[in-house]
């Protein structure tokens, strides 16, 4: 859905329509489930489903444009979804985090992209949740949810450069992931040769 048919949907569901309300949940749900799933794990649908409760309940007091209303309705879920790693924590230790990689080269943002996009959903989604948490939030809302910097940066609360450098250390990672470069080979390998010799990127 647009913004011009979410937008309508949105004056209506503030209005307490159900119908319009169906619709922003039928606009907005797969990426949020998407998101939550790299913030919880299997807890992903209880989440979602706590979210648009919390959301149904709340939305009469609501006042924005539909890009307001995703930061709205991602901070949520982003809140619910740290009241339950609080509580997995208390049920077992967390997961060690990888260590450091780090990848060089103008294009890193451009391989990750391919490959995730080409790739099954999820893969794309474990390769992303294995990221340190800031990094994996940020590279979600930013690639996934398709949030801008300051549309991410009020969800996480945190400052825009913040956001700026935790998804490029998550791109970064992800994009000297052997499991990545081993697509993005294979992907090149499937296109076939160039019909000419490839001239050097330029910088600028």
């Amino acid at each position: 859905m647009d913004d011009g048919g979410l937008a309508d949907a949105l004056r209506r569901a503030i209005g307490g329509d159900e119908v319009a309300f169906a619709q922003l949940w039928r606009s907005l749900q797969p990426p949020l489930l998407r998101y939550l799933r790299v913030v919880v794990g299997d807890a992903a649908e209880d989440v979602a489903s706590e979210t648009w409760l919390q959301a149904a309940r709340d939305l009469h007091r609501f006042d924005g444009s539909p890009p307001a209303f995703r930061v709205w309705l991602f901070r949520i879920a982003r809140h619910r979804g740290l009241d339950e790693r609080r509580r997995a924590a208390r049920r077992r230790e967390d997961p060690q985090e990888p260590a450091e990689h780090d990848a060089t080269g103008a294009q890193v943002r451009d391989v990750v992209y391919d490959v995730l996009e080409g790739s099954d959903t999820e893969w794309a989604l474990g390769l992303i949740a294995s990221l340190p948490p800031d990094q994996a939030e940020a590279v979600m809302l930013r690639v996934v949810a398709g949030l801008d910097v300051a549309q991410t940066a009020q969800v996480l609360g945190k400052r825009a450069g913040a956001v700026r450098v935790a998804s490029m250390r998550g791109l970064r990672r992800l994009a000297a992931h052997p499991e990545v470069q081993a697509r993005a080979a294979e992907r090149r390998r499937r296109a076939g040769p160039a019909t000419e010799p490839a001239r050097p990127a330029q910088r600028v």
